[in-house]
């Protein structure tokens, strides 16, 4: 079965290579336009959390609908990731990337000028639903363009910097917005971003053929689709109202019920949505699951570490973002020497699990911040070893999690690993959430809630016990890595398509 696409390609590669744009000189400028649409949608994760308090006094909703702002891009985004790979491989990656763009965009603006709540809700769902064609697009492309081995490397080492740093780059910038503009420009900065990767789409991305006679899996899609809603609101449904509601039960049995059956399905479809061959590599799975609980120990350090900042030691927005620029730092520097020097050399057995202890570490760290704790000795630097851990994890699971894929599945691939990050993301927030507020709660049992300094030891009991969960998942990040990866470098690997590495 993978003769076809890997002749084609291989083809493609070697008698296109003078007259096609992708190689030389332009794959570089197409990175620079891959990591732009791809910080985009990954910073629209978080930009916004700062900016809520005032959205929330502009617009006048309550507390309690508060998170559907945030909800609502998770939701669209996560539960139509798999369908937006898809459409990326049978419509052609340029075209599903440019419309994502547009449609972004568009959401973005609408996002920007809302006059209501519901207006904001539904532009924040739109923004997830071109996010999902975008996401997978702007992967499965970059797998694509690059496929000199080496180059990979370098290029996924900036792709997953991009992808791990985007989080806080959007509490930066979330921040300096809202202090010096408005809320509003939180949104309306994605038309400055969707513009600029737009341009750069049209002039330099190559259209694909493809294949005319493959149709869409309509009933994956759906089970997909609602397995996943279903999980993402059972999760958030926990957040706002409690894990003994029924209705986050009945919301997360109904979501592992579909996804089994979309499980069955997927062996049975004539076109699957997700071929059941993507996910059954070993380097391939270990990356999916990596990226998952990356994805929900990231949020130990993006949410709390945002509310601690402010509220136990009065920063200011921008403060806020500024003090996460050293883990930034230290997630690029880490992303880029894992993709270029470590896994090449090592292979992901040594160095993922060496990230996941590397991020479980300076979570434990992270417990022992005070009311008196000072930046330069005490924030800074588990945060610094947290980006180290989180950028050996990353870059090296997103190229590992679509290398040795058919040209065909690249987009479907691409989607997984965006749905793994997504999901993970979900889970993580509602999960961390609750147990934040009950260790809270536990703590205020029996003292004075209105004692100011009450409060504040109450907060950071329950900061304490969200760093000490979120090491738990790395540790089991740990354990899962070791004993999945394969040993030996992965381009070696003797189920590694070679449209992909070579």
């Amino acid at each position: 079965m993978p003769r076809t696409p890997v002749d084609t390609t291989d083809a493609a590669t070697v008698s296109a290579l003078p007259s096609a744009d992708a190689p030389p000189p332009h794959r570089w400028w197409i990175l620079v336009v891959i990591g732009v649409a791809q910080l985009m949608v990954v910073l629209d994760a978080t930009i916004v959390n700062i900016a809520l308090p005032s959205a929330q006094k502009d617009l006048g909703f309550s507390d309690g609908d508060r998170q559907w702002v945030v909800t609502a891009y998770a939701l669209a985004f996560g539960s139509l990731l798999l369908l937006g790979g898809r459409i990326a491989d049978l419509f052609g990656r340029k075209m599903t990337f440019l419309v994502g763009l547009v449609g972004f965009a568009g959401a973005s603006a609408l996002g920007g000028a809302a006059t209501s709540f519901e207006m904001l809700v539904v532009a924040r769902a739109g923004q997830g639903v071109f996010g999902a064609l975008l996401a997978p697009a702007a992967l499965s492309l970059l797998t694509t363009t690059f496929t000199d081995a080496k180059e990979r490397a370098k290029a996924f080492g900036v792709f997953g910097a991009i992808a791990g740093a985007g989080g806080a780059i959007g509490l930066l910038l979330g921040g300096v917005l809202t202090e010096y503009l408005d809320w509003r420009w939180t949104l309306y900065v994605n038309l400055v971003f969707a513009a600029a990767a737009f341009v750069g789409g049209v002039l330099l991305l190559q259209r694909t053929t493809r294949d005319k006679s493959a149709t869409l899996d309509i009933p994956g899609a759906i089970l997909v689709g609602g397995g996943l809603f279903c999980l993402v609101y059972g999760f958030s449904n926990a957040e706002s109202h409690d894990w003994s509601s029924p209705q986050t039960w009945v919301f997360l049995l109904a979501g592992a019920i579909l996804l089994a059956v979309f499980t069955w399905w997927q062996t049975r479809a004539a076109h699957p949505l997700l071929p059941l061959r993507v996910l059954l590599d070993r380097n391939r799975g270990a990356s999916f699951i990596s990226v998952l609980i990356t994805g929900a120990g990231m949020f130990g350090v993006f949410l709390f570490l945002t509310y601690y900042l402010q509220q136990s030691l009065g920063y200011t927005p921008i403060k806020t973002g500024l003090a996460f620029l050293p883990m930034v730092a230290g997630l690029m520097v880490a992303s880029t020497l894992a993709t270029t020097a470590l896994i090449p050399r090592i292979g992901p057995k040594a160095i993922v699990p060496l990230g996941m202890g590397l991020a479980a570490a300076a979570m434990v760290w992270l417990t022992t911040l005070d009311l008196n704790s000072s930046y330069a000795t005490d924030v800074m630097p588990p945060l610094v070893v947290a980006g180290l851990g989180l950028g050996l994890v990353m870059a090296p699971a997103m190229s590992l999690a679509v290398a040795g894929v058919a040209a065909e599945d690249s987009g479907v691939a691409s989607a997984a690993v965006n749905t793994m990050q997504q999901v993970g993301g979900s889970l993580g927030t509602a999960l961390l959430n609750t147990l934040f507020s009950s260790a809270v709660t536990d703590y205020l049992d029996g003292k004075n809630p209105a004692d100011p300094a009450v409060q504040a030891q109450a907060g950071l009991e329950g900061y304490s016990t969200a760093y000490w969960w979120s090491a738990v998942f790395f540790a089991v990040g740990l354990v899962i890595s070791v004993v999945l990866y394969r040993r030996g470098v992965p381009t070696q690997d003797p189920d590694a398509a070679p449209v992909v590495h070579m």
